[in-house]
């Protein structure tokens, strides 16, 4: 560019032969030699001047040109770049995705454990945790049996379960990826904040943990509800011939079954019971209520937990019974098994001997009866976010349970 333009100024040497002969020419004719010998001397040291400041002066608005070109080129392929980090990353185009990093290691490590909370389905791991402690209460046979050994055969058995809660919910994700992009894309899988290695990675350690933990403590229950629970998680999730069973709503439901309802009472009492106590096995009356009422409460969360995910279950191809029966039928189904086992529940409150057990027992069970009802008058199954909100209370009643059962005598 500044050769173009400063090409575009005649120089002498630029003249051709025939132009200076043409000049000489003309000068003899016209101009007297004394005079053309100082006119031209005065003009064509002001023309060179003139011209040599018109020069500098378009170099200089050249330059300043190229330097703005430079500068507007640089901005807008910064903005480009950032749009399309912005576009790939999900946030606003007109903003920066440095706004949405972690502007610190505290920041990155509470992202962290957020999005594990999430991928650790953390009702499932309150109510693992509570059902173990309410079951183990129940061997409690006396106020001196509430010792560091009782404490130490608890923890062993919670910790041990709830490494083995999250592999069975961690790998129910791994494979319904695609399902929860629909129904529960706040998911670290469905939402991209974990990759698939890395769910493999957590389930996978998380088994081999569990198992390592059930294998040193040396109790046979405990080792045998490990076994039975990673047997029937896998088959419920992994999609292999002959297993994902959660696409047969009636397998499905067993599966939650056996594992909430009979693994968890059974298994883990006879864990204090035989393991940390050295007692005979003893099914006592306490244990066969907990067993029969969570068997009503386990089919009631199997059920339930299919309502609000009717969507990506029919794309998907998952039989659920809501997808069967529809949503407002499976509802009342769940409520009139759980009012049947309140019903049951304060039977067997009247029938204690105990009369602070039967009252707290026939009060507790009544208050949750009522509050179900009515909860259950006014609720409205055209509205998803009701309908997961109404699953989180089932899971709550199921906690205030587990904090009955030890009074049940």
């Amino acid at each position: 560019m500044d050769s173009m333009l400063i090409g575009s100024f005649p120089r002498p040497s630029s003249l051709g032969i025939g132009g200076r002969e043409r000049a000489d020419r003309f000068q003899k004719a016209f101009i007297p030699r004394s005079h053309l010998v100082v006119k031209f001397s005065r003009c064509g040291a002001r023309n060179i001047l003139e011209r040599q400041s018109d020069i500098r002066s378009q170099q200089h608005l050249l330059e300043q040109s190229i330097r703005s070109f430079e500068e507007r080129t640089k901005f807008y392929k910064r903005h480009d770049k950032t749009c399309l980090v912005n576009a790939a990353s999900g946030y606003p185009l007109e903003s920066k995705p440095e706004a949405y990093k972690p502007k610190s290691i505290w920041d990155s490590l509470k992202n962290s454990l957020a999005a594990f909370y999430r991928f650790s389905r953390p009702h499932t791991v309150i109510g693992t945790a509570l059902s173990i402690m309410s079951v183990s209460l129940l061997a409690v046979e006396r106020l001196s049996d509430i010792s560091p050994l009782f404490f130490t055969g608890v923890v062993e058995a919670v910790v041990a379960a709830l490494l083995m809660n999250i592999y069975i919910v961690g790998l129910n994700q791994l494979s319904d990826i695609d399902i929860d992009k629909v129904n529960k894309p706040y998911l670290p899988l469905a939402s991209g904040e974990y990759s698939v290695a890395t769910g493999v990675m957590i389930v996978t350690s998380f088994s081999i943990l569990s198992f390592w933990l059930g294998w040193i403590v040396g109790s046979w229950p405990l080792f045998w509800a490990l076994v039975i629970s990673f047997l029937l998680g896998t088959a419920y999730s992994i999609d292999l011939p002959l297993l994902r069973w959660k696409r047969f709503a009636v397998v499905a439901a067993m599966c939650i079954v056996v594992v909430r309802a009979v693994i968890v009472q059974l298994a883990f009492f006879l864990h204090i019971q035989t393991h940390v106590y050295k007692r005979p096995a003893v099914f006592s009356r306490p244990l066969i209520f907990a067993t029969a009422f969570m068997s009503f409460f386990s089919v009631v969360i199997a059920l339930f937990k299919d309502i609000p995910d009717i969507d990506g279950d029919k794309i998907y191809g998952i039989r659920s019974f809501s997808v069967h029966l529809g949503q407002k039928r499976v509802f009342w189904i769940c409520i009139a098994l759980l009012e049947m086992a309140y019903g049951v529940a304060l039977l067997v409150g009247l029938s204690s001997c105990c009369l602070w057990s039967r009252v707290i027992t026939v009060l507790g069970h009544a208050i949750l009866a009522t509050t179900l009802w009515r909860r259950a008058k006014s609720f409205d199954l055209s509205n998803k976010a009701a309908i997961t909100s109404f699953y989180m209370f089932i899971w709550k009643l199921f906690y205030a349970e587990y904090l009955l059962i030890p009074l049940v005598r």
